[in-house]
């Protein structure tokens, strides 16, 4: 089975609302091994760079990450009797198939945040577009193993409810991370138009199926409202009732919202996430510090979208929310890709690694500070577990080409995506000059020719 194409596993069972689910091996088909490898096998990724400029061997196994060490200190084969703090389902003798990571960067991999599987790939449909189940799906899936292609092995996806599609959309994002279990995890947030009032009432009605139907997050509009308070009000009740965290859209150009909205979300938990916010920008230093001063004391994170802000807001505004004026207030500051095809930008990619790279270009956030944004922000702002190139977390790592970060966001080309301690997508790229005196006095990559050519 090829990377691009999706697994169809049984479903996940209902447990937490965690957006990442267990980090427990991957399941197949009737609760076999997940495909392309099982619970005993481990992966030796060997030779690899660490941000902090040493070149190591890591060893993976049971989805998790066994060991680190020297390059040539691990075993071909695991030993028969591992040290205690290895997991004794990863006692197995089998060989562990070997990756070379010689010439690249060893990261945690990056998490999406904030992205719309129902309506991404749709710039180009040259009419209406199609909410039908299986356009959806479709939508849903391709894009999730795009963005999983760039390292992303956890994307959460905001997924409009109710008008006249109801919970179609919703259902087939479901089924979409069905399919995916096993590559990629990805998760939903229910985004209602309207919640206040008479007309909002099918609104509220629909949002408590959502969650039922599987939906992890609670989400919405709030600007989009005749009554924005009123909406943050019932969100936020709503989700206190349903233990789901929040994920709300806003520019956040209104100060006294933001603050009214840290006000009541102070006490929730699990938390509060807002984006993306390029409204702050927008306001008075002083006004836009206090608002994130507002933010930080009550624990609400936000997601910002420096490729420029999704269709669900209904509006162009290319402002990124004020990265470091809310990291100085200690805000947690996640970066998402938000549109990729669609409304909100015909040309998005939904690259984490471009995100990270507009940070560090435009944002003012030196390298590491803006992978993190795309990385440990983002995967704390989905309720994931930490992930660290070290012993006992998590096997959700991605390696790119190039010994810097620095590099690395601005030449990310090869890339090898492991999610819970298997490869399940590969990039190659390979770049060639023509035989030239400057390319070999320069010992550039040459186009060799067999034959000649004109």
């Amino acid at each position: 089975m090829s990377d691009s194409q999706p697994q169809q596993p049984s479903p996940p069972p209902r447990g937490g609302r965690g957006d990442g689910g267990g980090y427990g091996p991957a399941r197949g088909p009737a609760g076999g091994p997940a495909a392309g490898g099982s619970e005993a096998t481990t992966l030796l990724l060997a030779g690899a760079r660490l941000t902090d400029g040493r070149t190591v061997d890591v060893r993976l196994g049971g989805g998790r990450i066994q060991e680190v060490a020297a390059p040539g200190s691990l075993p071909a084969r695991l030993p028969a009797r591992l040290p205690a703090r290895l997991p004794a389902r990863a006692t197995s003798a089998a060989p562990a198939a070997r990756v070379d990571l010689t010439g690249y960067l060893l990261l945690p991999a990056p998490a999406e945040p904030h992205a719309h599987g129902d309506t991404a790939l749709t710039a180009d449909a040259g009419g209406p577009v199609s909410y039908g189940a299986d356009e959806v799906q479709r939508r849903a899936t391709e894009s999730a193993l795009l963005q999983l292609g760039h390292g992303a092995t956890a994307v959460r996806s905001h997924v409009r409810i109710g008008d006249a599609h109801g919970l179609g959309p919703m259902e087939a994002v479901l089924q979409a991370r069905r399919s995916l279990r096993g590559l990629a995890d990805l998760t939903t947030v229910a985004v209602p138009r309207l919640l206040t009032g008479i007309a909002g009432a099918a609104g509220r009605a629909m949002l408590r199926d959502a969650v039922k139907m599987g939906a992890s997050v609670i989400g919405g509009c709030p600007d989009l409202d005749p009554d924005p308070a009123g909406y943050l009000r019932t969100v936020l009740e709503l989700a206190a009732e349903q233990g789901c965290p929040v994920d709300l859209h806003t520019d956040g150009d209104d100060p006294a919202r933001l603050t009214r909205l840290a006000a009541m979300a102070r006490d929730l938990r699990p938390g509060v996430t807002v984006g993306p916010c390029g409204g702050l920008s927008r306001l008075p230093l002083d006004v836009a510090g206090r608002a994130a001063d507002a933010l930080a004391a009550a624990g609400v994170g936000v997601t910002c979208l420096p490729q420029g802000d999704c269709a669900a807001l209904e509006r162009r505004d290319l402002r990124t929310a004020p990265v470091r004026l809310l990291r100085s207030a200690g805000v947690r500051v996640a970066a998402g890709s938000g549109a990729l095809r669609d409304a909100g930008n015909p040309v998005g990619r939904g690259d984490p690694l471009e995100a990270a790279y507009l940070l560090a270009s435009q944002g003012g956030l030196r390298p590491a500070e803006a992978y993190e944004s795309v990385s440990a922000a983002a995967r704390e702002a989905m309720g994931l577990p930490e992930v660290r190139v070290e012993a006992g977390f998590p096997a959700e790592l991605l390696a790119v080409r190039g010994d810097r970060i620095a590099g690395v966001l601005s030449l990310a080309y090869s890339r090898i995506v492991i999610h819970r301690g298997r490869v399940v997508a590969r990039t190659s790229a390979v770049r060639e000059y023509c035989d030239s005196a400057v390319a070999v006095a320069l010992d550039l990559p040459r186009q060799g020719r067999t034959e000649p050519g004109p």
